[in-house]
């Protein structure tokens, strides 16, 4: 299992494509919207199973989302005789 997904339900499951094509801030507009909704506990338990399994697929596209952002940013460093120079930015 890759380090990367094995924190992560389901992490074989392919992201439906309605849910792929969002923006990371879409996507979480979507999830709170679910969190609220769950924690509220109305509703018949089907349609929770259901907002349930869509808010995982959101918290994975959202994770994965980041994941890319993070992959995209580089850090600028000074090197001992003054030259720049970049690398990747380590985000702990």
């Amino acid at each position: 299992m890759h380090p990367s997904t094995a924190s992560m339900p389901n992490p074989g499951v392919p992201i439906p494509p309605d849910i792929a094509a969002l923006s990371f801030e879409d996507a979480l507009a979507e999830l709170e919207r679910i969190v609220r909704q769950l924690e509220e506990g109305r509703g018949k338990l089907d349609d929770a199973i259901s907002s349930y399994e869509r808010g995982t697929a959101l918290k994975r596209h959202c994770e994965m989302k980041l994941r890319e952002a993070q992959a995209k940013i580089d850090r600028i460093t000074v090197s001992a005789d003054g030259s720049l120079a970049t690398e990747p930015a380590r985000i702990d």
